[in-house]
């Protein structure tokens, strides 16, 4: 393995800031860091071709309000809007397949607060471009992919990385970006929390004969909850989560027979339904990293938080972390300090530990209340949800937490 060289501090720096990762996490963060001015370096070790999809293959994501925010400060939202779907209303109910849901449910309504739809449903193959095209109009951001980075070394002046043609490359920081697996953590001895939850997901997205009118659902049955969420025109894209047995059974059905299985669960209040897209499955766990940081090091999104999606909050939390940290860093740089510097990052990581970890303890909490048949413990989250519904004030503080309008926001989503 190549070992990098070391660094002085008169050693010329190729960028201000290195990430590693070029999703959609390590994507924003760039774009977010340029607009203060400093340099960034994003390498990604799949090519940039592995991002382009032109046609529709069901694969979306639930932006929350205040991420929506986030994009139109960056400038990208007008590239996006003529393609997300509000999210108006949100209903959360328990039950069985084939039995329908319980006469106990949650109801929440984007009436209820003034700001607006409590966010948007946004297709990866309109998101991805418009990240990509925006960084290639980046003059800052240096974009190098197909590149992975092999080892990294920090010194008291920098950080040094070598990626896998040889190439070594300095700045004052590294910022993990790089998924549940993150190199960057590993190479920082940042140990890892999780469990598996004998869960796969199964997503995928429908076409329907009624329309869902902005509304998404939340459908929790024994074996793990099904979301529903609104997609452009009479199309929803499906989390489907099962046991790991029954996934691996389901997926592999003939598209006739998956519909099968998927039309107890789904029930009919949107008519007949039919595929619309391709089928992925997704192991479900809990991975947090011990810190968020090391000496030169920061992580962001699920490097540093992968939590179940039983509430559609993980892109979420990683764009506050993405914002976070570059509020924190244009701060550190307008008071001349060095933005790889201890003292810098644990403010990025105290801002950020206890919103992430109260995130996955509460994602893994209600998958286990509710992903179970206990009688007694369907009695009680059933009569918890038709109090919460019956509570305007607790109601509008959910809907509020939905919308991501809680805790201390950072400027890139006020």
């Amino acid at each position: 393995m190549a070992k990098p060289r070391p660094i002085s501090k008169a050693m010329t720096r190729d960028a201000d800031v290195i990430i590693v990762g070029g999703g959609l996490n390590g994507a924003t963060l760039a774009l977010a860091l340029v607009q203060d001015g400093l340099r960034v370096t994003l390498t990604d070790a799949l090519p940039n071709t592995a991002h382009e999809n032109p046609t529709f293959d069901g694969r979306s994501y639930a932006l929350a309000l205040t991420s929506c925010r986030m994009f139109k400060a960056l400038g990208l939202w007008d590239d996006l809007a003529d393609n997300p779907q509000p999210i108006l209303d949100i209903k959360v109910s328990d039950g069985r397949a084939g039995e329908g849901p319980s006469p106990f449910f949650m109801h929440f309504s984007h009436t209820e607060i003034e700001e607006g739809p409590m966010g948007h449903m946004i297709e990866d193959r309109h998101l991805r471009p418009v990240l990509l095209k925006a960084i290639a109009n980046a003059p800052l951001i240096t974009h190098l992919a197909p590149k992975t980075v092999v080892s990294q070394d920090s010194q008291p002046g920098g950080v040094s990385v070598v990626l896998d043609d040889g190439t070594t490359l300095n700045a004052l920081l590294i910022v993990g970006a790089d998924g549940r697996g993150s190199g960057v953590a590993q190479r920082s001895a940042i140990k890892r929390t999780g469990w598996r939850y004998g869960q796969t997901a199964l997503v995928t997205a429908i076409e329907h004969e009624l329309p869902h009118n902005g509304v998404a659902h939340q459908f929790f049955m024994p074996a793990g909850p099904l979301a529903i969420l609104p997609l452009p025109g009479n199309k929803s894209s499906i989390v489907w989560s099962e046991t790991d047995a029954n996934a691996g059974l389901f997926n592999e059905l003939p598209e006739d027979e998956y519909l099968m299985m998927l039309r107890p669960r789904f029930g009919d209040f949107l008519g007949q339904i039919k595929l619309a897209g391709d089928r992925f499955t997704y192991p479900l766990s809990l991975s947090l990293a011990q810190n968020m940081i090391a000496p030169r090091v920061a992580l962001v999104g699920d490097a540093a938080h992968g939590v179940h999606p039983i509430s559609g909050q993980g892109l979420n939390a990683g764009l506050r972390d993405i914002a976070a940290l570059a509020q924190i860093l244009s701060e550190a740089r307008h008071r001349g300090e060095d933005l790889g510097a201890v003292p810098v990052l644990r403010r990025y990581e105290e801002w950020r530990r206890f919103d992430n970890t109260t995130l996955a303890m509460a994602t893994d909490g209600f998958n286990r209340l509710f992903s179970n048949d206990n009688p007694l413990l369907r009695i009680g989250r059933d009569l918890g949800m038709g109090i919460i519904n019956g509570l305007p004030g607790l109601r509008r503080n959910f809907i509020r937490e939905a919308a991501g309008l809680t805790g201390e926001l950072p400027q890139l989503m006020r």
